[in-house]
């Protein structure tokens, strides 16, 4: 039983409960989880999964609380480093700190309507509090509660004991793993960060996994993908837009995982948490599987307190995150559209638009560059450029998944030992291999 388990669960175990409750309750809340993130259902003329029509109908119906709720987490977010002393720790969180305070200015100047006008271009203000602060505000906690039933009642255990001879050998991570990617690319990557971090901190992965799993699988959405694919005309092309960039994101992740620095990080497990590595399974894997589930479903808390649990994780972390999403993203946004900063980015890649003869080979490589800055604005840069073009840059925008408007400050608020740097490389990576991977197969369709 994990340290998580021992403290919350305080003597709830599999005494007293017959294999047909835990089956019963293994099988409902498991249910219930897969349903939420991975089926997507009409309602109010939109497609989309559960905890997504949750959030929009948050938001749709209750702006102004939303509004309130967005102040108070960036009040709450921007205030905690200083009331804690943890602002001084380090210089990492020295910066992000400041970054903070720079978050709460920007958010109450766009939530009350006031401050300069460049703040209030579209593209920039509006886009990231209506686009990434309010959707992220509300997905964090909400999917965290969610995310209880998906995890915590034997379905994380039953799937990676299928999936062991998959994600070793392949990604290097546990075949638990295989639950991230999922809720990555079906939810979200706030929620598959919290996932990955929850996991990490109850002893499931090493910090090498946890990196890997980080920088890998935590795309954007595919609900957000239908937007990349509207901005550059791909919806005709939805479904190969999705599969390759499926694909390919999980090529570049298997390749990342081998190469520096993500093969240099100890693979040892947090401080403090019980080491539980995946037992090593050579036969009978469906019973094994199935005898794992049942063990995880019987060691669970109740459900209130496991809601109430997870809930308070995704409010704390999203109190964390939003500052430095807004403030990071508001400077990236500002430095993409009114400096020549990544203009001259843009010298980095251009010799491999060049080398593979990527049409418009300089826009491609702008819009390469800026991609660490913030997802969306690749498509925004190439909206008029050739097809093969669009779609290459439609699939780096997913698969280079590291960027300063969101992921990244979410990662650095978790527990996972990643830096600054060592993301900034990720991304470097990752970027130049999708474009090596994609640029053949954009030439073949179009």
């Amino acid at each position: 039983m994990t340290n998580y388990q021992q403290e919350q669960n305080q003597g709830v175990g599999k005494v007293g409960k017959s294999e047909l409750s835990l089956f019963l309750k293994m099988i409902i809340c498991s249910f219930i989880g897969i349903f939420s993130f991975f089926i997507s259902f009409e309602w109010n003329g939109k497609k989309t999964i559960l905890v997504d029509h949750v959030v929009n109908a948050v938001s749709t119906y209750t702006p102004a609380l939303v509004n309130g709720y967005v102040l108070i987490l960036l009040v709450l977010g921007a205030g905690y480093p200083f009331i804690t002393k943890k602002w001084k720790t380090s210089n990492v969180t020295m910066v992000l700190s400041i970054f903070k305070i720079g978050g709460l200015v920007a958010g109450v100047m766009l939530i009350f309507g006031f401050g300069p006008a460049w703040l209030f271009n579209p593209d920039i203000g509006p886009f990231l509090l209506e686009k990434l602060i309010k959707p992220v505000g509300l997905v964090i906690p909400i999917g965290s509660m969610f995310l209880a039933l998906l995890v915590c009642y034997g379905l994380l255990e039953f799937i990676g004991v299928l999936m062991q001879p998959i994600m070793k050998p392949v990604f290097r991570t546990p075949g638990r793993s295989a639950v991230d990617a999922v809720a990555s690319f079906v939810g979200s990557y706030s929620v598959g960060l919290i996932l990955t971090n929850r996991v990490y901190k109850e002893g499931k992965y090493t910090a090498r996994e946890a990196a890997i799993i980080a920088t890998g699988f935590s795309t954007v959405s595919a609900t957000f993908m239908v937007i990349v694919a509207k901005t550059l005309d791909l919806m005709e092309h939805w479904n190969t837009f999705f599969w390759v960039t499926l694909v390919v994101t999980f090529i570049v992740t298997a390749i990342t995982a081998r190469i520096y620095p993500l093969n240099k990080i100890k693979d040892e497990y947090y401080e403090g948490a019980t080491p539980q590595p995946e037992k090593l399974v050579t036969k009978d894997r469906l019973k094994t599987a199935w005898t794992e589930a049942v063990e995880a479903a019987g060691n669970t808390p109740s459900l209130g307190k496991n809601l109430y649990i997870h809930l308070k994780d995704g409010l704390i972390m999203a109190m964390g995150v939003i500052p430095s999403i807004l403030s990071i993203g508001l400077l990236g946004l500002v430095l993409a559209i009114y400096t020549p900063l990544f203009d001259w980015l843009a010298y980095i890649f251009a010799p491999f638009t060049y080398l593979l003869q990527v049409p418009e080979p300089m826009l491609a490589a702008k819009a390469m560059s800026v991609s660490i800055a913030e997802m969306f604005l690749p498509a925004v840069i190439v909206a008029g450029a050739d097809m093969v073009t669009k779609f290459i840059i439609a699939v780096i925008s997913i698969s280079a998944i590291l960027f300063f408007s969101a992921v990244i400050p979410v990662i650095l608020s978790t527990d996972i030992p990643l830096t600054i740097r060592q993301m900034i490389i990720i991304w470097f990576e990752r970027v130049v291999l999708t474009l090596i991977l994609v640029t053949p197969i954009a030439f073949f369709l179009f």
